[in-house]
């Protein structure tokens, strides 16, 4: 499937996810890996930031390591490093104080170099198709901290953290009115090879790193 660029969205705005504790790879920040000649953060803030009209990082610790991107950073405002829910509340809460608040932020994790150059643009069309939250998929895979955001649910989204809820699925479980009516969008469809390295990997070897980008150049 072929990407096409789309114009910002000033009722989008961006928040890249960088508040984990990257478990799965022995901790530190898995977006600061390199791939290529840059990090896999800053291949996702280039890709993300012509498709939203503001964008900033959620990371917790000292925001100096990501002073590069010139962008805001964002702190989790529940402690504990409860899960990526977290992060999307102090996005919706950082986009609520802005001057212009937008409709909704677009969410993106910070392993994800690969996200397409009109993911917003799908995202929010699913978002006006009927009223429901859009994540990401991809090869039948559901991505919940690729999505869209409703700047309206971030008191819904507080309570629900301060009730013990860490899954978005199981948020959306709970929702006694059921309001969060989660679809998903087709997000990107990689060669097997580069599937099976699962993007938040691929910065740990430089063959697989190549095959990765020499595939989305062909496809994108």
């Amino acid at each position: 499937m072929t990407s096409m660029r789309a114009a910002p969205c000033e009722a989008v705005a961006g928040v890249i996810l960088a508040g984990g504790q990257s478990s799965r790879m022995g901790g530190g920040d898995k977006g600061l890996l390199t791939l290529g000649a840059k990090t896999m953060i800053a291949h996702v803030a280039e890709r993300l930031a012509p498709q939203v009209g503001a964008m900033a990082v959620n990371a917790n610790g000292d925001p100096a390591r990501f002073s590069a991107l010139g962008l805001p950073i964002v702190a989790d405002t529940v402690s504990g490093f409860v899960g990526p829910l977290a992060g999307v509340l102090a996005g919706l809460l950082w986009a609520r104080a802005l001057p212009r608040p937008p409709r909704w932020i677009a969410t993106v994790s910070a392993d994800a170099p690969f996200i397409p150059a009109d993911l917003v643009a799908r995202l929010v069309a699913a978002a006006e198709e009927a009223p429901c939250i859009p994540l990401a998929r991809s090869r039948g895979e559901v991505h919940p901290v690729i999505g869209l955001w409703p700047l309206a649910l971030a008191d819904d989204l507080a309570a629900a953290l301060a009730g013990g809820v860490r899954k978005v699925l199981r948020w959306h479980r709970r929702d006694p009115k059921k309001r969060l009516n989660f679809v998903t969008t087709e997000m990107i469809n990689l060669p097997d090879y580069a599937h099976n390295a699962r993007f938040s990997l691929i910065g740990q070897n430089a063959a697989i790193a190549k095959f990765v980008r020499e595939a989305w150049d062909a496809i994108a």
